[in-house]
């Protein structure tokens, strides 16, 4: 039987469904303007991303594990393989079946194309095994369901270790984030849905253990209810790294997005969000979002990008705060000249916050991806 907490948080969720009618009503058939937009912008004939918004012209594996993730959730297969291709020769050297994804590809000071830093960087990681997991699962590729694992696989030789006094964690890359004193660790490299997905996929792997503990770990890193970019263990605590500093901007925004897109069937759906409870509260005192937050004292500065306000949506949707998203609703530009202008991250942020809101895709309470065409479109045909 449900708790009363757990009942509400339901019946919250419903009103913040049914007060968007109309856009959940035109997902079904209706060509996804943002994403096509998105193509025909970032987007080479050969699957290379592009972010122009940097002078190397840079694709990154996050960059193309997005795109892999849209590419799935507008049924596209053909897409999907040419993104996919382009990864793994470029960023994998070939290898995908031995070699992580470099995380940053573009045009070196000599004017030559290649890998700027070998590094990796497990956020896209995570999206690329995501990617092909439900690919290969929704498309009948098992090819795409083994690629998936082999992923998990390399990460969990790489990045997953073991915090002394906390559990495991996935680290942000497989150097230079571990040092004498501290581990490095970003909150928003960790979407609960995901790893609940690699837990039914590699149930001997760490990704149970791990989805529990990247709760844990926000809440630790969030006492004032706003997520930071980046966040220390000490051996015995989570602390402001020197470094980093307690900010949160552009990464900590998907923090908010990913739990407001976390299924109310998930267990730890409401101590992810009962953790995060400072972009409403910011939203309710000044009315607007703000670009960086100092999350130790809650000042803000700066006026959020649109994006933010896209990543927002699905947040304060779970929250029960329709008036809330659909103040920040008013301020993503639509498909057009507006939308146009805005910039490579804007547009993923737009893709993921306004691509939920229209229905477009949801994630079960187990992780899988559950795309219109799948679901709500199937079944009307």
């Amino acid at each position: 039987m449900l708790s009363r907490r757990e009942a509400l948080g339901l019946i919250a969720a419903a009103a913040a469904v049914a007060a968007c009618p109309v856009r959940a009503a035109t997902a079904c058939g209706m060509p996804w303007r943002d994403w096509h937009g998105f193509v025909q912008r970032h987007l080479q004939d050969d699957g290379r991303v592009i972010d122009f918004s940097h002078p190397d012209q840079r694709s990154t594996s996050e960059s193309q594990s997005y795109a892999l993730f849209f590419a799935l959730v507008d049924n596209n297969p053909v897409l999907f393989d040419r993104i996919l291709a382009w990864a793994r020769r470029h960023l994998c050297g070939g290898r995908p079946d031995l070699n992580l994804p470099a995380w940053l590809w573009g045009r070196a000071g000599d004017g030559q194309w290649r890998v700027l830093d070998g590094n990796t960087a497990s956020d896209g990681e995570l999206w690329i095994a995501y990617a092909l997991l439900e690919a290969g699962r929704l498309w009948n590729r098992p090819g795409l369901v083994q690629a998936g694992r082999q992923v998990l696989g390399l990460m969990r030789a790489a990045e997953v270790v073991e915090l002394p006094g906390f559990g495991p964690m996935l680290l942000p890359g497989n150097r230079g984030f571990v040092q004498r004193d501290r581990w490095l660790l970003n909150p928003s490299y960790l979407p609960l849905f995901a790893l609940r997905r690699f837990a039914m996929v590699d149930q001997r792997g760490p990704w149970a253990r791990l989805a529990e503990r990247s709760v844990a770990m926000l809440r630790a890193a969030a006492p004032g209810g706003f997520a930071p970019d980046w966040i220390a263990w000490n051996g015995e605590a989570f602390v402001t790294d020197p470094g980093k500093g307690a900010v949160g901007s552009y990464d900590a925004i998907r923090c908010y997005l990913w739990a407001g897109m976390t299924d109310p069937g998930e267990p730890l759906r409401r101590r992810l969000l009962d953790a995060l409870p400072g972009p409403a509260r910011l939203l309710r005192a000044r009315g607007g979002f703000a670009e960086k937050i100092q999350t130790r004292s809650g000042s803000a500065d700066g006026t959020a990008p649109a994006g933010f306000s896209a990543a927002l949506l699905p947040y304060l949707s779970a929250l029960g705060q329709t008036a809330m998203a659909s103040a920040q609703a008013g301020r993503i530009p639509a498909a057009g000249a507006a939308a146009d202008a805005l910039g490579y991250y804007d547009r993923v942020l737009v893709l993921f916050g306004r691509g939920w809101m229209d229905r477009r895709f949801r994630f079960a309470a187990d992780g899988r991806l559950l795309p219109a065409w799948s679901t709500t479109c199937s079944a009307k045909t």
